[in-house]
């Protein structure tokens, strides 16, 4: 038994049930020939769920595949609700799995907008891996860190006291994507997110 949830240009999203759980089925449009996009999420889910990335990957099938179903918000409804500690732990999480697909030369693409990109629930979760793509240049941390730089996130933190050293950001983000230091990006993570 499946349900629509959502349309895409090339596939239509469905829930459906996988070994009595709740799943979702991205299933390929009648008469569309850009199964890529669905075998490449597929592929990059195998790849980084190991590293606790993305939702849990099923099955692959000819035309489709089955993801575990993830609950939860999309990033900026959560984040008009929570309470600072909460956003900051989960900020946090966001930030680890940036660097570790910076880390794996892995790009997302996606992370300067992620509004539908990343869920929260107790914890947060990325997900559409469609456009990822191996690079010597990732650019992750650098785009979630201009994503909560942008005047409508940075006012929405400082709504809950949670600061920022835009100045010192931008200078070390110039020197974190010259690197990939982890010692610029711990700066870089205090500048961002000013306790």
């Amino acid at each position: 038994m499946e349900t629509l949830f959502s349309k895409g240009k090339r596939s239509n999203v469905y829930i459906t049930f996988y070994n009595k759980k709740k799943a979702i089925i991205k299933r390929l449009k009648p008469g569309t020939e850009a199964f890529g996009a669905i075998s490449d999420e597929a592929l990059w889910l195998k790849k980084l769920n190991p590293h606790k990335i993305g939702p849990k990957l099923l099955e692959i099938n000819e035309d489709s595949v089955i993801i575990e179903f993830v609950k939860g918000e999309r990033i900026i409804d959560w984040l008009l609700k929570a309470k600072k500690k909460d956003i900051l732990r989960i900020l946090k999480e966001i930030f680890k799995q940036c660097r570790l697909l910076d880390n794996l030369k892995v790009s997302k693409e996606e992370m300067q907008n992620p509004y539908k990109h990343i869920l929260v629930d107790k914890k947060p979760i990325m997900i559409d891996f469609e456009r990822c793509h191996y690079t010597e240049k990732p650019q992750n941390v650098t785009q979630f860190s201009q994503f909560l730089m942008s005047a409508r996130i940075s006012k929405l933190l400082k709504e809950k006291k949670i600061n920022q050293d835009r100045e010192m950001a931008i200078s070390l983000l110039k020197v974190y994507k010259k690197g990939y230091s982890e010692q610029i990006y711990k700066k870089l993570l205090k500048a961002v997110l000013k306790d």
